[in-house]
């Protein structure tokens, strides 16, 4: 047997994989726990999960099924909603607290709820009915300037009441309930008057409630209000730069009227973004596929809009446009909603549920232990989502649907690499997909099984941490070095240019100008044994090496 240290190679080589980048990466998978899916019905059986953690906002409003422990948050939420009094204080502590005001604009019979219209609404009416609201949260609490301690730290309002559409709008001038001199209006005029008024209504409720309680403790946000909203169906119909560039496509409602851009006296209020991102097709319906790409857009598409953190909604049930019973999503499905969303930069998660269906039906709750494990396995890696790591988004989520391709993402910190990946458009449980993923220069091939979930770690080349250089007409000689490197080129036009050598991590260890001719000797000045970038002031580099010793 040939002992490596025979072959006269430094450790530090081989883990830069100077022979081949795909080697010498150790790889570390978060397997998958073996446990008994729950049978008996409106039962989660939370006991079947380690404790474990995760940072991120990850809020329970699903039902708690019998449970007086807590037990969301020894399992990777960090908020609950259904909150027992006699729990508050004590098992549930105020900054674990979130509240869904539901119903904000709702139960009044007024304009705003029963035409969408922001024109003629009693809103006396509905500050008594918000301040209610408000004085219930807080137990009629307040502070020393007289504003409700809300002793939650994160409240979603439910608005949902405004004409999403130029043509919806347009009908309002048709109804007599609409002020005359608004119908009196050209239609353009009356599309600005109506976008312009229904903003300032939405503003002014989450006004109040930053003046009426206090708020310097909670993050507001409000369901679905987001620059992009929900498009299931009609992803591809666009580009990805133009979802991403054009303002055509942000909701009005998150748009300053001054300016166009995204911004405006509603979304100002905002702490945080919540769209909504539930599914609408079982498989085997071929748009069921779409579901993770859909999700993935959510989040991409907006966090390309505003820097405000994305916390999508997500319902682990099928949306009742499309499926009337609600019933459950597939257990992969509900794996990967609780995976992937933060390799595409969400730093939260919503989960909704209806409430009054687990008060009804009887129903076995598997999604939600799948859900439950999808984030157990995630926490395994916790900490590669913590300081400072970068997102790893090869492929936007929009051309992933519109060429039904696998997923795949990934996080990268301290020359690791962790991977999420799964293939929606598997046929089957038993079909195997190939898939190449990586970073930068760096790249392996990772192999799927059927729809689940692949969430593996690597420890990747310290090399991959620069992009790999163009090498198109530049040569270095010797290559390993050790005191001095014949460069050669073509050529530059002008003067002025500039010869840079960097060490791996980017770091410039020598500068100085380009020999227009093509042609220098570069003195190394005694640089340390490693790997090197070379680069010209035109992008074209090359990688070399400097040995501690001559070659034999």
């Amino acid at each position: 047997m040939t002992h490596i240290s025979a072959l006269r190679i430094p450790c530090w080589l081989l883990l830069l994989g100077w022979f081949g980048q795909t080697a010498y990466a150790q790889t570390l998978c978060a397997d998958r726990l073996s446990y008994t899916p729950v049978s008996q019905p409106n039962r989660i059986e939370w006991g079947k999960f380690p404790v474990f953690t995760l940072p991120f906002t990850i809020v329970f409003s699903g039902p708690r099924l019998g449970d007086t422990q807590a037990q969301p948050l020894q399992h990777g939420f960090s908020h609950i909603v259904q909150v027992a009094n006699s729990e508050f204080g004590t098992l549930i502590q105020p900054q674990q607290r979130a509240v869904d005001f539901v119903g904000f604009a709702y139960g009044l019979n007024q304009p705003w709820e029963t035409l969408q219209s922001p024109w003629n609404n009693d809103k006396a009416a509905y500050r008594a009915k918000w301040t209610q609201f408000l004085s219930d949260v807080s137990g009629g609490q307040t502070d020393a300037q007289g504003k409700f301690r809300l002793n939650t730290d994160i409240m979603s309002v439910d608005i949902e009441r405004f004409l999403d559409t130029d043509t919806r709008i347009l009908s309002l001038k048709q109804n007599t309930a609409t002020p005359a001199q608004y119908r009196s209006l050209t239609d353009d005029a009356f599309l600005a008057r109506y976008k312009k008024d229904i903003v300032a209504l939405y503003a002014e409720g989450m006004r109040f409630i930053r003046d009426r309680a206090n708020t310097t403790t909670t993050r507001l946000t409000t369901y679905s209000d987001s620059p992009v909203r929900n498009q299931y169906l009609n992803i591809p119909a666009n580009t990805w730069t133009d979802w991403t560039t054009n303002l055509g496509r942000v909701n009005y409602m998150t748009k300053d009227t001054t300016t166009g851009k995204v911004g405006g006296p509603f979304y100002d209020q905002l702490d945080a973004l919540a769209p909504s991102a539930y599914y609408y097709y079982d498989y085997p319906n071929p748009l069921a596929s779409d579901y993770l790409g859909y999700l993935l857009f959510q989040v991409e598409a907006n966090r390309a809009w505003s820097p405000k953190p994305v916390i999508p909604y997500v319902w682990l049930r099928y949306h009742e446009s499309t499926v009337p019973d609600n019933h459950f999503i597939q257990p992969f499905m509900a794996e990967a909603t609780a995976i992937f969303p933060f390799f595409s930069g969400a730093k939260g998660l919503w989960l909704w549920d209806n409430i009054g269906l687990a008060n009804t039906r009887q129903e076995t709750y598997t999604a939600y232990e799948s859900f439950i494990h999808g984030l157990y396995r995630l926490s395994r890696f916790a900490d590669m989502f913590q300081g400072d790591y970068e997102l790893v988004i090869e492929t936007p989520a929009r051309d992933l649907v519109a060429n039904q391709l696998p997923v795949w993402r990934g996080v990268y910190k301290n020359n690791r690499l962790l991977i999420a990946a799964q293939n929606p458009y598997a046929k089957n449980d038993q079909q195997t997909t190939t898939l190449t993923v990586g970073y930068k220069a760096w790249r392996t091939t990772i192999t799927l099984t059927g729809r689940e979930t692949y969430l593996c770690q690597f420890d990747i080349p310290l090399i991959t941490a620069v992009d790999e250089p163009v090498s198109t007409n530049l040569t270095v000689f010797p290559n390993p070095a050790q005191t001095q490197l014949s460069v050669s080129f073509t050529p530059f036009s002008s003067p002025g240019n500039e010869l840079i050598i960097t060490d791996i991590t980017g770091r410039i260890r020598l500068r100085q100008p380009a020999n227009p001719t093509g042609h220098q000797v570069v003195i190394l000045n005694n640089l340390p044994t490693g790997m090197y970038v070379l680069r010209l002031s035109d992008g074209r580099g090359k990688r070399f090496l400097i040995n501690e010793t001559p070659n034999p």
